[in-house]
Order: structure tokens, then sequence, then C-alpha cells
């Protein structure tokens, strides 16, 4: 085939529905359309706007300071966003560079349609930190896309300003664009970065509200960038993808987006809790080590080189005895003995999972 499938999303298939313990997610809890306290009977189930609602896109221009709601489309979840773009920019024998660890569709998409992709891998001695200097060491005359993603996710490391001024000055020079998911962006609470796209025109800025507001059901997401044919064009892409946006979503999203504050207080105040919940676990483990995440709510753990075990068994007798969910490193094309771990969800079922983690290491290393 063409295009392939992801292995993350193969895994989530597999187990998702089957678990108890969720500590491999990489939202805060879910909510349910009770938890919203909004009347959807008057909503006209008709086809949309189809660079989104206009109040809808009013509301999130606000979040890019100097752009307007022209400079927004909303799209069926970012990754509606990330294929877009690249439709938009690359084709078939066109280089492209991904930061990776990534979610797989950042580098899936450029492969299928036929572009020479390189992973630009973040490395765990280095705090999983990029550097501006290791990426143009990358790039050549083909390339015409980067894609970087912070915070990000598996890893929860976070870019410093004054890397990714040097990266966009980079871009600049070389007539390249970036992409830059920014999906995990409301749940960095210490001196966040200024949207990525307000900082130069080359850059496309994608977020959504399935990660910080924990509405992943909803399908909504968006991208923003002042550069008109870009808009132009990912607005021609998704016309021929998924014409316009869900009525029903776009009028929770607008509800939510309204009162953004509420819901990322809401989460600020889990991820603080659920991360020293997991952060003291492995400060008392022998058996596995991580980089501290800075912002979002995955970590990337892994199994330390000493232990003697396979790491996919530990995964799928996590899940199939013991009902705990983790996403293997394969899954990210990372070293197996890494794993996500993630701690958006409910701090008793957290502390379970954790200890379901060491029984199930037990288990395997006793035999």
């Amino acid at each position: 085939m063409w295009f392939q499938r992801m292995e993350l999303e193969d895994w989530f298939d597999t187990y998702q529905y089957k678990i108890e313990y969720d500590i491999g997610e990489s939202a805060v809890k879910t909510l349910g359309v009770g938890d919203l306290d909004i009347d959807l009977n008057a909503i006209l189930l008709r086809y949309g706007y189809h660079k989104g609602r206009p109040d809808l896109r009013d509301i999130i221009a606000q979040f890019y300071p100097g752009f307007s709601p022209e400079h927004i489309i909303v799209t069926t979840g970012a990754s509606e966003a990330n294929f877009v773009i690249a439709a938009s920019l690359v084709k078939p024998g066109d280089h492209v560079i991904v930061e990776h660890p990534n979610y797989p569709s950042n580098y899936e998409v450029p492969r299928s349609l036929g572009c020479d992709v390189d992973l630009f891998t973040l490395r765990f001695e280095n705090e999983f930190r990029p550097l501006a200097n290791d990426l143009e060491a990358k790039i050549t005359p083909q390339t015409k896309l980067i894609s970087l993603t912070h915070p990000n996710n598996p890893t929860g490391s976070k870019i410093s300003r004054e890397e990714l001024q040097k990266i966009i000055d980079i871009v600049e020079s070389k007539d390249i664009y970036i992409i830059f998911d920014e999906t995990y962006s409301d749940m960095d609470f210490i001196n966040p970065l200024p949207p990525a796209a307000t900082l130069s025109p080359k850059v496309i800025s994608i977020s959504s509200l399935s990660k910080s507001y924990g509405l992943p059901g909803l399908r909504t997401g968006w991208l923003a960038t002042k550069d008109q044919d870009v808009l132009n064009t990912a607005l021609a892409v998704r016309e021929q993808i998924s014409i316009a946006n869900n009525a029903l979503s776009e009028e929770i999203a607008t509800r939510v987006l309204t009162e953004k504050d509420r819901y990322v207080d809401m989460a600020k105040q889990r991820i603080h809790k659920n991360r020293d919940i997991v952060a003291d676990w492995i400060n008392q483990q022998e058996n596995f080590e991580w980089v501290y995440p800075e912002a979002g709510v995955v970590g990337f753990p892994r199994i330390k080189n000493h232990v003697a075990v396979e790491p996919e068994k530990l995964y799928r007798l996590l899940a199939e005895k013991y009902k705990t969910f983790v996403v293997p490193g394969r899954c990210f094309e990372m070293e197996p003995k890494h794993f996500r771990l993630g701690f958006g969800g409910e701090s008793e079922k957290i502390k379970i999972g954790l200890n379901n983690l060491n029984k199930a290491l037990a288990e395997l290393v006793s035999y």
C-alpha cells in the first residue's frame, strides 16, 4: 500500500478498549458531553464554512498576536492540519526533516506522499532537546519542509526560544517551511514560547482541542499562518478530504474556547499533581529511568540496560493480564526499551497502573 498504518494506532486499536488503567494516553482526562453543560438542540446539521466557523476562527486568531480570522483554518483535528500542510508544500522526491520521536503521522504523511524523509532524532543524553546546529546539518538543497513538535510528544521536552529562533533564521535564509505542532502549548506553564507562527511567515502553527482540553473525540484542530499561498492551497486540499467541519464539534469548540482559562486551569491542576506522582515513582525505581517532562502530559521512560527483559512481552503482559496500558517505543520508531507514559488521567488509577508495571516486570524477570 502507498499509505501505511501507524503502529501507534494499531496498538491503540488492539488494547485501548480492553484495559482499566491507562498510563499511556497523551491527553488530560477525557471529558463527556455532560461535563460541558452545552445545549446542542438548536444546532443545524448543515454543511459548515470550509475554513471553519467565523466566530470560532475569530476566537482562535486571538491566541496569535497580530493574526486575524483570515489566517486560521479549522480542521478535523491537528492530524488533518498536518496532512493538508504537507500535501500543500511538498511533492515526491522533496526532502523533509521530521523531529523524532514524534506523533507518527508527522513522518508517515510525507513518506506516503513520496518524499525523502529524514528523522532528526532527539537524544535521551541531551534531555530530548533539539539543537539548531544538529538540524542544520541535515538540510540539503532539496529540503522543503521541517516538522517540529514542542512541547514534544512523547518526551515532554521543550525547545528553547534561542534554539527556535536559530532554526527560524536558518529556514528563512533557505526558503524552507516549518510545521510547528503546538498541541501541548497550553500545558506549558513556565516561560511558554510565543506561538511559532507569529515569529515568521515561514512557520505554520497547528494545534487542537484533543490534548490540553480532554476533547479528542471532537476531532477539532486548526492551522495558523500568514502565508496566503499556504492558506489557499491548504484549503483546496482539505476540501478534497472533509469539505467542512462537524457542526456539533464546532459549536462545542466555540463554547469551550470562550472559556479557555477554565479548562486550562483544570488541566494544570491535574498535570501538576499527577506528574509529581510519576516523578516520585521514578525516583524509587532501579529498573526504569526518564527525562523529567518539562511540559505536556507525557514522558518517555526507558527500561534500564541491566534489566534482562524483552520489552514487547512486558507491554503485552501489562495490557493483557494487568489491564494497564503504555505505548511501546517501537510505535515511535524508537528503541523498544522506551515507552510512552501518560499522566493526564485519574490519580488513583495512575498509581495502580504504575504498581502494575512493577508487577509485570517482576513476573518476567523472575522467570
